[in-house]
């Protein structure tokens, strides 16, 4: 019988490979051949599922943002379980995109390197664009679900509270992840520091007690 080829598990492959190239040498030192050796694959091989940097870039940042998304989720449903205020879920959440540790350093690095791309790619910038949306779309809803159960002031607008923690949390991000030359403890105090404002702004929306917790 003709050998299975699961041909998303090797983009998948791929996607990885680029990925600890990104985290460890820069976008600049992500070539195919290097792609392609790093995830035990041929030139050919790789070429046959991205013929392009870009395209191999388009699937890492899916994946990468994919993945966040999902421990989100995960997050969310754990706290549902456990009954926690939906300020909390958000807390947590939003420290996802936060370059904290060295998952979430390497996470961010392909996002750094992806938003790069996008000033001279049209497909880039409108699959950056389109997670910025999604993401702004799950806040608007938990601050909708908090208005709902009382966590949040009936006169606060959900679209520009969302706009506002995404941006906070983007920016955060951002300076966290730019300076090559910080040194791990200096990182560590950063990232306690902006999840600190990160929770604090959180807090000022999400003020109130949820009626349906008691």
């Amino acid at each position: 019988m003709p050998k299975v080829v699961d041909h998303q598990a090797r983009r998948i492959q791929v996607a990885d490979a680029v990925q600890k190239l990104v985290t460890e040498e820069g976008l600049d030192r992500v070539t195919v051949a290097r792609t392609a050796a790093t995830a035990g694959f041929s030139v050919g091989h790789v070429q046959h599922y991205f013929p392009t940097k870009d395209e191999m870039l388009l699937f890492t940042h899916e994946r990468v943002v994919q993945k966040i998304l999902d421990r989100v989720s995960t997050l969310g449903e754990r706290a549902t379980r456990r009954r926690l205020p939906i300020r909390d879920v958000v807390v947590e959440g939003l420290s996802e995109w936060l370059p904290a540790d060295p998952r979430r350093r390497s996470a961010h690095r392909v996002v750094l390197a992806f938003l790069g791309r996008t000033v001279d790619n049209p497909r880039l910038a409108r699959s950056h664009a389109e997670t910025g949306r999604l993401i702004r779309s799950m806040l608007a809803t938990a601050v909708h679900n908090g208005k709902e159960c009382g966590e949040v002031p009936a006169d606060t607008d959900p679209d520009l509270a969302a706009l506002e923690l995404h941006c906070l949390t983007e920016g955060l991000a951002l300076q966290l992840g730019a300076d090559p030359d910080i040194t791990a403890s200096q990182a560590s105090a950063e990232s306690r520091a902006a999840l600190g404002l990160v929770t604090a702004r959180v807090r000022a929306v999400f003020s109130g007690r949820c009626r349906q917790y008691g």
